[in-house]
């Protein structure tokens, strides 16, 4: 298969997760009109292979949730790309006793085309010092859906001043 081919079997499967799954997040009367999320055109130049530089100092912090609960996360590195000719970096977060590398972000399409309180993105590693940031994989977080969830807040630090025009949209369901 290929880049996009990879990408829409994926968003496939999230699909069928969403509409037949008992851990869906969505609420039975969704589930039932329910046809699929709503994403961007699968655009390639938001594929990034990045170095995930490291902080020498990693402090736990508290991150207000959707709830207005506090979880902990280890301020872990950071990562840094380009949009429109710019050089933009996003700080990446790790859970206390997990390799779980957590990306949450805001961009310029925030509250407007995508999800207000932002979307999320999970590094994936690709060698010792490589990692893929992909923003075609973007997701709202399960909150996004249904207030019975709870969902990390967006750092003020990971809010970007591009737009980034891919991933998935607002849900409207």
């Amino acid at each position: 298969m290929n880049y996009k081919e990879d990408v829409e079997k994926h968003r496939e499967q999230k699909n069928d997760f969403f509409k037949n799954q008992h851990y869906s997040p969505l609420t039975e009367k969704q589930i039932s009109s329910f046809k699929a999320l709503d994403y961007y055109d699968i655009d390639e130049s938001y594929l990034y292979s990045v170095e995930l530089k490291e902080y020498s100092q990693q402090q736990e912090i508290e991150m207000r949730t959707s709830t207005g609960n506090i979880q902990n996360y280890i301020r872990f590195g950071y990562v840094e790309f380009d949009v429109e000719g710019k050089t933009n970096s996003l700080t990446v977060y790790k859970q206390p006793n997990s390799d779980y590398l957590f990306v949450p972000f805001k961009d310029q399409t925030s509250g407007e085309e995508t999800y207000g309180a932002g979307r999320y993105i999970e590094l994936e590693k690709q060698s010792k010092d490589s990692f893929i940031l992909d923003f075609n994989l973007a997701y709202n977080p399960y909150c996004a859906y249904s207030d019975k969830w709870t969902c990390p807040l967006t750092p003020f630090e990971n809010n970007l001043k591009v737009e980034i025009k891919a991933g998935e949209r607002n849900f409207h369901g």
